[in-house]
């Protein structure tokens, strides 16, 4: 599905961790970063859009910490940081000051903290049902009891994927083919992330703070957040909940809300062309 000039690579960052990405296109950078379910990696999860943005950007589509090719096991006290962190050190790699970032679920919370942290290196961000927005205000969605329960019980098996993407992931399953949910099993399943899952339930003496800080919604940073934003949820999302939205628009200052009838979680995909179309012209709007 994507683009034949799609060019892979892994580098090693200043604290000699390995990022994998992939990178087409030329013109502004923009960085699409995957979500955090089971078997995610970059590529796949973008494989409706890389095309259509690399017409007019440069595109680098990492596989974040935990997940693909890249390093595994990240800091449990403070995940987003940690995402946030192996993302900032592939653009310095890369010698990319600032760059468009977006994100779906677990990538946007990564983009949201790469954003509070250093503002100055991401010029506009468009967040699709991102992470932690007000996870500490209610209970879990079932969608995500269900991601989080992945490698619990009897461990992780091709039957919970399909019903976490199939119930869960998406509104209308019916354009999602059987191997996407093989590859992301097959994915799931590799020994090093089995023994350490990259999204997992904080749990300890430190959890509680752990969740707190994963909850971007008690972060005072967020008010004086300025950098433009647009938050696309599905309107049928049962991993995020899309109250989250409202939340974002109300409280960023920059911030603009778009949500999509009759989608689900993963609107990148269920929603490709509008995605893609109202992606562009966000990031390429001219702004006084």
């Amino acid at each position: 599905m994507t683009t034949a000039n799609l060019v892979e690579r892994t580098v090693t960052t200043a604290d000699g961790k390995s990022i994998h990405y992939a990178e087409t296109g030329s013109g502004p950078v923009v960085l699409l970063l995957h979500g955090g379910g089971p078997g995610a990696s970059g590529v796949p999860n973008y494989a409706r859009n890389i095309d259509a943005l690399a017409a007019d950007f440069r595109v680098i589509v990492p596989d974040l910490p935990g997940y693909g090719g890249s390093y595994k096991g990240i800091d449990r006290s403070d995940p987003f940081g940690a995402l946030a962190d192996g993302i900032r050190g592939l653009l310095d790699v890369l010698g990319v000051d600032s760059a468009d970032v977006v994100g779906n679920s677990y990538g946007g919370a990564c983009a949201l903290r790469l954003a509070l942290d250093t503002p100055d290196r991401v010029r506009r961000m468009v967040l699709m049902g991102p992470g932690g927005i007000g996870t500490t205000r209610g209970i879990p969605t079932p969608g995500l009891q269900c991601l989080l329960g992945y490698y619990g019980g009897e461990g992780p098996s091709r039957e919970k994927l399909a019903r976490f993407i199939r119930e869960y992931l998406v509104h209308d399953d019916h354009l999602l083919p059987e191997e996407v949910i093989d590859a992301r099993y097959e994915a799931s399943i590799d020994p090093e992330v089995v023994a350490d899952p990259p999204l997992r339930r904080p749990s300890g003496p430190t959890a509680l703070r752990t969740l707190w800080r994963m909850d971007f919604t008690r972060d005072p940073r967020l008010r004086a957040l300025r950098t433009p934003t647009l938050v696309i949820w599905g309107a049928e999302d049962k991993v995020n909940k899309p109250s989250g939205g409202p939340a974002l628009a109300n409280t960023m200052p920059h911030c603009d809300l778009l949500v999509v009838a009759n989608t689900g979680h993963w609107v990148q995909w269920e929603r490709a062309g509008l995605f893609n179309t109202v992606t562009r012209d966000f990031l390429t709007e001219e702004r006084p």
